[in-house]
């Protein structure tokens, strides 16, 4: 499959999946506290999404049984939610989820504290989402694919982190999982050259110590070898004529981003 360049149209449609992604997972933060399984932030969250009348993008994508990846502590990506799996004080938990707007997708992910988290916890999950806004500096018309690559890389490995490497982003728009795929690790070659109109999923996975993972027997769950706390965020963004759109982010987080950079 060759990359595919979207028109104004079809990067509104994805900006309003974005939307309504973005908020399913801004209720779904609320549900992230002890006591509630995996399984009941699923039911919400698919609920949610059929509610503004999408398809969750990956209940049944090659097989997988949920609309919503839940993924608690060392679990990297693809946890299954559960009614037997119990958040407790102290976990962290990564919800991946992707939505389907009149045929287009979006797809994002963020790692939540669940009640009180150490520091070591806190920083993993600040740090992986921070990797991500010095990915996108690159994400410009006329830069290559592996800057973005190999910034998340660099950022991520200055604090002694495992930058996994055996999943990667992905372009997205009528497939969930378009070309060009995006290493989140540090790359020889520059990658090809960004267009206006490139849509992709920009996802850095970390692990607080090694990269290097194994799956489950469920055949889905990846998680950290050495069973190190791992962290997720992700955002579908755009490349446009200013640089890029972030279309999972909602107004009020974007404001709240700007005020942060504005303080650094």
């Amino acid at each position: 499959m060759s990359v595919t360049v979207k028109s104004k149209h079809e990067i509104e449609l994805m900006r309003e999946a974005g939307r309504i992604l973005g908020m399913v997972l801004k209720e779904l933060e609320k549900e992230c506290k002890p006591g509630v399984t995996t399984y009941h932030i699923n039911k919400i969250g698919d609920e949610m999404i059929k509610s503004y009348g999408c398809i969750p993008s990956f209940y049944g994508y090659q097989g997988y049984p949920a609309s919503i990846c839940v993924s608690v502590n060392e679990e990297i990506v693809h946890g299954i939610p559960s009614k037997a799996r119990v958040l407790k004080d102290g976990d962290i938990v990564s919800l991946d989820a992707g939505v389907i707007y009149k045929g287009y997708h979006s797809d994002a992910a963020r790692t939540y504290g669940v009640g009180n988290i150490s520091d070591k916890a806190a920083k993993l999950i600040e740090v992986t989402r921070q990797s991500f806004f010095e990915g996108i500096k690159f994400a410009k018309e006329g830069c290559h694919l592996y800057e973005i690559s190999n910034a998340i890389a660099d950022y991520n490995e200055s604090f002694g982190y495992g930058v996994i490497r055996e999943l990667v982003g992905h372009g997205i728009g009528t497939q969930l999982h378009e070309e060009p795929e995006i290493p989140n690790f540090r790359q020889q070659r520059r990658g090809m050259k960004l267009y206006e109109g490139m849509t992709l999923a920009i996802e850095p996975m970390v692990s607080a110590g090694d990269y290097r993972v194994k799956w489950m027997d469920d055949d889905w769950t990846v998680v950290t070898r050495d069973h190190s706390l791992s962290a997720h965020y992700e955002n579908t963004i755009a490349i446009t004529d200013e640089g890029c759109e972030i279309l999972t982010m909602l107004p009020e987080e974007k404001e709240a981003l700007h005020s942060e950079q504005k303080e650094k």
